[in-house]
């Protein structure tokens, strides 16, 4: 397991890490600015952000070029890599490699239910190449799959090979969570939903960090499609609208720094 750097001790402090997933620098930014102490990338808009496909390694570049942009403010960095964009544990390594020198401290590698036994050597290869990196080993056992599938094979697995934390997206039964956080050594990661526990009631359950995925970037869109809506009906927009000062000054400064 990864010392206890300033990015692993946030998984073990009195209330779960809540990580809100950015998409370019200015909503890294913002979020760090109102306080959040860490800022996960989200896959889902890198990719829609460039016009490609999520989920299908096709941003590579493009998410180790925000990671480049994002990696050297005052905040902690970790990163959505998808699968990791390789089949090849050392080309995985590699490219964790390359987010750890630009300033991440932290990699979310999901295994999209292929084989366990090369995603946890994913794991192990990133983990010897990089090992103050933090490793957020997700399994799709009830995002891709129905969740008939259970998780703790894979999981275990992940954990042998030295991950720091895992997440199973999708997962919203307390009696499911709670079980399972019993089973695990390491902090145990969830995707909210709007449908699932909130955050007291995970951290009741024993939950260690709670992502957003692509939540914000998804109601950012939202609101963006409601207010030209609104303005064309005649409506000024509702919501906290940020002044065109506000939002300049956040490019001007640097969202997230390596600690």
């Amino acid at each position: 397991m990864t010392p206890m750097t300033p990015f692993a001790a946030l998984h073990h402090g009195a209330a779960p890490l809540l990580l809100p997933n950015a998409w370019d620098h200015a909503s890294a930014a913002a979020l760090v600015a109102r306080g959040f102490p860490a800022v996960g990338t989200t896959s889902l808009g890198v990719a829609a952000a460039a016009g490609l496909p999520d989920g299908d390694s096709a941003t590579r570049e493009e998410t180790l070029r925000l990671a480049l942009v994002l990696g050297s403010g005052p905040g902690l960095l970790s990163v959505d890599a998808e699968d990791g964009y390789s089949d090849d544990p050392e080309e995985v390594a590699a490219f964790a490699r390359q987010l750890a020198a630009v300033g991440a401290v932290g990699v979310n590698l999901e295994d999209r239910l292929g084989d366990p036994v090369r995603h946890a050597a994913k794991i192990a290869a990133v983990k010897a190449a990089v090992p103050g990196l933090f490793v957020n080993a997700r399994t799709d056992t009830h995002w891709l799959g129905d969740g008939g599938e259970d998780p703790r094979r894979r999981l275990d697995a992940y954990q042998e090979a030295g991950a720091d934390g895992v997440f199973v997206p999708g997962l919203t039964g307390d009696r499911e969570i709670e079980a399972l956080v019993k089973d695990l050594d390491v902090p145990l990661n969830v995707l909210h939903s709007p449908a699932g526990p909130g955050v007291p009631r995970l951290a009741e359950l024993g939950v260690r960090r709670v992502s957003l995925g692509s939540l914000l970037y998804r109601v950012a869109l939202g609101a963006a499609l409601d207010a030209a809506d609104g303005i064309a009906a005649g409506r000024a927009p509702s919501g906290t609208v940020p002044t065109y000062g506000e939002v300049d000054a956040l490019a001007r400064r640097d969202p997230l720094r390596h600690c």
